[in-house]
């Protein structure tokens, strides 16, 4: 590995005032959403602003042996885009132009630094949407939506992100450049590499151009519903019926008490009811009354009080309840997201395996979920910069009661550096052994976010 101090230089030859070597911005790169640092502040940061300034950093990289992570908002849930010492961090947030909106065929070129909610507010002038929803849709960028495989709000019924993307340009560790996957609807040409890339945190290429698959603005009404019951296992087992009736609501949102009393005393709201859970739903298209006024009769029929409001705005209110989720949480101490994943049926034994650990712990667990398609985002709350042990323990003992549930270990957040360690045990060896070849043909030198997702 050539000296830091001569990386510097190279970069800053090629790349000029796009190299920046603050230690303010040496240290933001150090961390993401998810509480967790780098033991220290990353070489470099570069701010790139096209295609090119990604190829000639990796060319640099991959001739000095210095490690190389992307960046992009640093909304990630899941540690993987870190940035620590010896190492560069590639800012792509500045690459946010929307290249090429085709109405007629219902697809979108941007760079990946794009805001999901920028790139929506465009796309609606036009009659057309992106599905994807983060609830971090105003922070998130459509790069880091690709690189962690997000999901959201809408993905029970609109899909996830790796639904929602056409092709990829990407810049492999070497510098060069491929474009993978298709503009038309259809493509199976070859190895699937553009659905690889998706997910992939970093560690096999830097996405600088996606093309992405579009939906028309969905006609008719949109309605919205509320439904509180006496407690979290009450509200899940609702989700779930809801699901086996067939209707396919947009948004199934469920909140645990702890994670609703945050939320309302954040927002100043009155206090939700003790040990109550909320179920918020909404309908959307041409039955979207219809079937809100069906998944009412449902719930009221398991105990719910229900709330029906046909107002879009009101809508939104009620969604932005969840979506203050995370600023909640921030409020009460650092903070562990945590995200698995469960078959829908299985949401309320999910739940039941929360309060277990919960007991067996003496601790609570703020837990929200994507009822719609049993995606669980537990919180372990405490104090100080390093999660303690016990919070570990805990987190494990979460994860394996996914695992035998027939879930896994993420759903949209990534493996990034906080679960590499579990990795394993859902992969199997085969599988494990199996994914690191495939990340040693794409990265030969192993520069590409060093560290992350597999245990180095």
């Amino acid at each position: 590995m050539t000296a830091p101090d001569v990386v510097v230089a190279r970069l800053t030859e090629a790349l000029g005032e796009r190299v920046d070597t603050s230690d303010a911005a040496r240290h933001a790169a150090r961390a993401d959403k998810s509480g967790h640092s780098s033991a220290g502040p990353a070489l470099a940061v570069v701010n790139a602003r096209s295609a090119a300034d990604v190829q000639e950093t990796l060319r640099i990289a991959t001739a000095t042996g210095t490690p190389v992570v992307t960046r992009g908002a640093g909304t990630g849930l899941a540690g993987a885009a870190n940035t620590g010492p010896g190492e560069i961090a590639l800012c792509v947030r500045a690459m946010d132009r929307i290249l090429e909106i085709r109405p007629d065929d219902l697809l979108a070129v941007v760079e990946p630094g794009i805001l999901n909610a920028d790139l929506n507010d465009a796309l609606a002038r036009e009659g057309l949407w992106w599905a994807p929803d983060p609830a971090s849709r105003s922070i998130s960028t459509v790069g880091g939506n690709i690189a962690t495989g997000a999901g959201g709000l809408l993905c029970a019924k609109y899909g996830v992100v790796r639904d929602a993307v056409l092709g990829l340009q990407v810049v492999l560790a070497d510098g060069r450049l491929l474009s993978l996957g298709h503009r038309s609807v259809k493509g199976v040409t070859g190895y699937d590499l553009t659905s690889l890339m998706i997910g992939s945190e970093g560690t096999l290429g830097v996405v600088v151009q996606a093309t992405l698959k579009l939906r028309r603005l969905v006609a008719g009404d949109v309605c919205t519903l509320t439904a509180v019951f006496a407690d979290v296992r009450a509200a899940a087992a609702g989700s779930a019926a809801v699901t086996a009736s067939g209707i396919q609501p947009a948004v199934m949102e469920l909140m645990d008490a702890a994670s609703l009393s945050a939320v309302h005393d954040l927002l100043g709201l009155d206090s939700p009811l003790a040990g109550a859970a909320q179920l918020t739903i909404q309908t959307d298209g041409p039955a979207a009354v219809p079937e809100a006024e069906a998944i009412s009769r449902i719930l009221r029929e398991r105990g719910a009080a229900v709330v029906v409001s046909g107002d879009p705005a009101e809508g939104e209110r009620l969604l932005d309840v969840r979506r203050a989720m995370h600023p909640a949480m921030e409020r009460l101490g650092t903070t562990l997201i945590e995200d698995v994943s469960v078959p829908r049926s299985a949401l309320p034994a999910m739940f039941e395996e929360i309060a277990r650990i919960e007991r067996a712990y003496g601790i609570v667990i703020p837990t929200v979920a994507h009822a719609g398609d049993g995606n669980l985002h537990p919180n372990f709350v405490f104090d100080g910069p390093d999660v303690p042990d016990a919070i570990w323990a805990a987190a494990a003992e979460l994860f394996h009661a996914a695992l035998r549930l027939g879930g896994t270990l993420t759903g949209e957040h990534g493996i990034g550096v906080l679960k590499r360690r579990w990795l394993g045990e859902e992969l199997g060896d085969d599988q494990w052994e199996l994914q690191r070849r495939i990340k040693q043909v794409f990265d030969p030198a192993g520069i590409l976010n060093p560290g992350k997702v597999f245990t180095p």
